[in-house]
């Protein structure tokens, strides 16, 4: 597929979403940017959140990842369910009750300031660094196939992919993500349905014999128990997986801000449920895609591993254009449901939590101040994004990912979880200290756990730094004790 043919794929993709965003953004304002009027309707929704949660990343890394982890990251997905019933059955129905803007909001409501500024920064950090990660793998898969032949350098290929996610999120932010994330998700489903069917077609593998031909295979294991020191052992996995969706999910502006649109907690529920059983689903996809796609390398003799393996094999391999073009859309499709959500939920939890702007501006200036914070993040953005193309190196994304959000979301975790499940008071003061001190402990811990315990950490890293800031607030705790919010009501 031509360079020029690619451009002009993504220009009518873009074309689609700005025309999205002029019908979603008439008459909008700040409780349409952060909130969308509370009128979203739940089965939008959940479809969407399947392309946010997905990402680009899952769009490249999981398939890539095969080879190496076979199908062990199905022990992940699968501890997804158990998560996504904590956040559906106890966080949803708190954040409801309290009817919050930004989910932090609670942590000042049960601690104070210091630990409501200190939960929202983290998240901030988490999810900008998160989402620059995921962008950044797709902005270098373009500039390889796109931009390098046109001579563009890699700083004004980020800048032009920022810049198109702010054009069509500037005015109505979530309310225009509800709908676009909807139609990306469908882009994304559709991409890796029909690579699944060309790839086995390349194969010789017809429709009926997939499953078995799947399921001989020696990649797709799924469950390992042999050994409970490796970072595959199932139990850690399963439990690393719940645990990540939780703090992923649940304490994530990001992804609760949609949640939070729905009109009622019944219809949020229903959101939550259906979501979880499609993304099960599609995430085993994306791990029969990646078998295929390996052994079609190794018959093929084609020199292409991890991240590079799909965008390698759609564009430059002997299956024609159709897997070409539907690899691009869904590329694109899987990158921009993440990375505009990441970007208004942003702007809300720094324009909410960090500068309170409901309180401190008027309405006209509430807007102005909310465009600039936008404009701000965007160019955030792009200045991580070339950081990171000095810094990573050739290490699968998704599991820099998770490692990372194991050592961010982990405060997060261990102050929600203090919070709700027990009644004491702590000093306020001090708990940006234990959600410093917790994640620097969690390292030393991970780097040395393999000679000191014999023990990989891997995933469950996250587990041991929501424990440790738990322990650190009881240590920090208060005599004096006031009801949690969990048991109001």
């Amino acid at each position: 597929m031509s360079p020029t043919t690619i451009l002009l794929l993504i220009a009518a993709y873009f074309g689609l979403l700005i025309l999205i965003s002029f019908f979603t953004g008439k008459n909008s304002d700040n409780d349409t940017f952060f909130k969308a009027n509370k009128q979203s309707p739940w089965y939008v929704v959940a479809f969407g959140m399947i392309g946010a949660s997905l990402s680009g990343v899952t769009f490249i890394s999981v398939p890539g990842w095969v080879e190496a982890s076979k199908f062990g990251y199905y022990q992940v997905v699968l501890g997804y369910i158990l998560g996504y019933a904590v956040v559906g059955l106890i966080l949803l129905p708190l954040y409801y009750r309290l009817n919050l803007t930004t989910i932090y909001t609670y942590l000042e409501e049960r601690y104070g300031t210091f630990s409501y500024k200190t939960g929202a920064l983290f998240f901030i950090l988490s999810r900008t660094i998160g989402a620059s990660f995921r962008l950044y793998l797709v902005a270098i898969v373009l500039q390889s196939l796109v931009f390098d032949s046109l001579n563009i350098p890699f700083w004004a290929t980020v800048s032009i992919t920022i810049a198109l996610i702010w054009l069509y999120t500037f005015r109505s932010g979530i309310k225009t993500i509800v709908w676009t994330d909807t139609l990306q998700t469908l882009f994304m489903l559709v991409s890796v349905g029909y690579s699944i069917y060309y790839i086995s077609d390349g194969l010789g593998i017809s429709g009926s014999n997939l499953i078995s031909y799947v399921s001989q295979s020696e990649l797709s294991q799924i469950f390992f128990f042999d050994d409970f020191k490796s970072a595959n052992y199932f139990w850690k996995q399963f439990l690393s997986g719940a645990f990540i969706t939780i703090v992923m999910t649940g304490l994530d502006q990001d992804m609760m801000q949609k949640n939070l649109t729905c009109k009622t907690l019944k219809d949020a529920q229903k959101n939550m449920f259906w979501f979880t059983g499609i993304l099960v689903l599609a995430n085993l996809m994306f791990l029969v895609l990646g078998l295929l796609l390996t052994h079609y390398a190794h018959q093929n003799g084609i020199d292409a591993s991890k991240d590079l393996l799909f965008p390698t094999i759609a564009t430059q391999s002997d299956l024609g254009f159709g897997l070409a073009t539907v690899f691009i859309l869904g590329l694109i499709a899987a990158a921009y449901s993440s990375a505009d959500g990441a970007l208004t939920a942003l702007t809300t939890s720094f324009c909410i939590d960090i500068m309170d702007i409901e309180k401190r501006f008027e309405s006209k200036k509430q807007v102005r101040a909310r465009r600039l914070v936008h404009v701000g993040f965007s160019l955030l953005f792009v200045a991580i994004m070339v950081g990171f193309k000095y810094l990573v190196d050739d290490a699968s994304v998704i599991e820099r990912l998770f490692v990372f959000a194991g050592y961010t979301y982990g405060p997060l975790l261990g102050l929600y979880a203090f919070g709700l499940f027990t009644n004491i008071n702590v000093k306020d003061k001090l708990v940006p200290i234990i959600a410093i001190i917790s994640p620097l402990l969690s390292y030393i811990v991970s780097i040395n756990s393999l000679k000191w315990f014999g023990f990989e950490f891997g995933f469950f890293i996250l587990i041991l730094n929501g424990f440790l800031t738990f322990i650190g607030l009881f240590l920090i705790s208060q005599k004096k004790v006031q009801a949690s919010i969990l048991g109001q009501n």
